[in-house]
């Protein structure tokens, strides 16, 4: 398996999640300012903690991945995103749970986004993404709108979205400054 730990950029790092990342986890993910656009989160802490050890047997299988997103000057973790529902007949992969929190940098969302897109395309080797986003999301869709995505359908809820490598290659260039080469 490659190593995905310490995929970094500018002023961030991406490191796979594990189990003594679930306090973090769901602290972020029931915090009512920072998941009012995501899936409803009920449990505990240790129903997170087991959720994330029934996940490093998917990420094992290279099915998904969890990453923390971490502040390169501080070390502190400030988020989350994940790579999931990989899909081989069209080579897409799906990604969300992506939360970032008020320490975060202030331009972490793009790092990030930057980072998710190229480790699926340059070294998974997907060829588009799909995702959705939640109706009212503005920011986040305003975002992926001006990066490329394609709104392809939607429903009473979500916006459903398609980024291609093509359009990520293609634009990868005038984002370079945000993107540096791990040791």
């Amino acid at each position: 398996m490659m190593n995905l730990n310490k995929l970094g950029s500018r002023t961030v790092y991406i490191r796979l999640a594990d189990e003594d990342d679930a306090s973090f986890i769901y602290q972020l993910r029931t915090d009512e300012f920072f998941n009012k656009h995501l899936s409803t989160t009920t449990g505990t802490i240790e129903d997170q903690r087991k959720w994330l050890t029934d996940y490093k047997i998917r990420e094992k299988n290279s099915c998904e991945y969890y990453f923390i997103i971490v502040r390169k000057d501080t070390e502190q973790s400030i988020g989350t995103v994940r790579l999931y529902d990989f899909r081989e007949r069209d080579k897409s992969f799906c990604w969300g749970s992506w939360i970032l929190n008020e320490n975060k940098t202030r331009s972490s969302a793009l790092e990030s986004a930057l980072l998710v897109y190229s480790l699926a395309f340059d070294q998974l080797g997907f060829m588009q993404s799909h995702f959705d986003v939640r109706r009212g999301n503005e920011k986040v869709i305003e975002f992926h709108k001006k990066l490329g995505a394609t709104e392809v359908s939607s429903n009473d809820v979500d916006l459903f979205f398609v980024y291609k490598k093509d359009t990520f290659n293609a634009t990868k260039d005038s984002y370079k400054k945000y993107l540096v080469q791990n040791d």
